[in-house]
């Protein structure tokens, strides 16, 4: 892990300096990170935007307690047209069980997808935007192999409160683990600008599948402005329905132009 947040300072400062360079940038950096909920807004046409980070996951399911150990969750994000943007994610994780001497390790189904802003804000009306993913099993390592093609979607909502915060929240459902059983989600988050750089959130956020016990979270957490392209951020949560004892998360943003002439 402290190689990794090296990696990430060593990136972040690295990637400050070409944005200092940079001109007629298209305004200020909007990530889909760190916390669940994700925003309505795309990536700008000739723009590619990078969003990865590390996270230590503790979980406790029937007596046994897994660390999961989540590297690298990168999600590139591509804008293709004003409102289109194409998505790919890919993240390597590593779990050990407490009953069982063996490690689990390798890439996660590789996630495809598109999310389209379908409205912006209008007095009481918020941005709304539309998301959907599927998650390709021959992509992944054999420890987390499916046999069948995971897929989601959600909505996603944000409304602008005041010059400094806003309420962002996402509803939508999810299948995947070789399991015909949907699983509705929702997120809701506050955000607060700080500074003109320094920014906060809290969140609540989780699943309702239909045949099992529904699961809530927390999360909460700090994002840095280090330019208008980059950004970093921290966050730490847990469950509030039984399961997840703490989630820790850093990570990275940062967006590039695709052409010379973007700059």
């Amino acid at each position: 892990m402290n190689r990794t947040a090296i990696l990430v300072l060593w990136c972040a400062f690295s990637l400050s300096v070409f944005a200092q360079d940079a001109e007629n940038t298209p305004g200020t950096l909007i990530t889909d990170r760190p916390d669940a909920t994700e925003s309505p807004n795309t990536v700008p046409v000739g723009y590619i935007q990078v969003e990865t980070g590390a996270f230590y996951e503790s979980f406790k399911e029937n007596g046994v307690t897994s660390e999961t150990y989540t590297y690298n969750t990168t999600l590139v994000r591509l804008g293709l047209l004003e409102n289109l943007e194409l998505r790919l994610g890919w993240d390597f994780s590593e779990v050990k069980l407490s009953d069982q001497n063996t490690v689990l390790s390798g890439f996660n189904p590789l996630l495809l997808g598109i999310k389209t802003a379908i409205a912006k804000e209008k007095g009481a009306l918020p941005d709304i935007g539309l998301i959907g993913h599927v998650f390709l099993p021959f992509s992944a390592g054999k420890d987390y192999k499916p046999e069948t093609t995971g897929v989601d979607f959600r909505f996603s909502f944000a409304h602008t409160l005041s010059e400094t915060s806003s309420l962002s929240y996402n509803i939508g459902a999810q299948w995947g683990d070789d399991s015909p059983e949907a699983a509705y989600i929702y997120t809701l988050a506050y955000g607060l600008g700080i500074t003109e750089k320094l920014g906060a959130y809290a969140e609540l956020y989780g699943d309702l599948p239909e045949n099992h016990s529904a699961n809530h979270y927390w999360d909460a957490g700090l994002t840095y402005l280090m330019s208008d392209s980059v950004q970093l951020d921290a966050t730490i949560g847990s469950s509030i329905t039984d399961g997840q004892d703490i989630l820790i998360s850093g990570g990275l943003s940062f967006r590039l132009p695709t052409k010379k002439n973007s700059l």
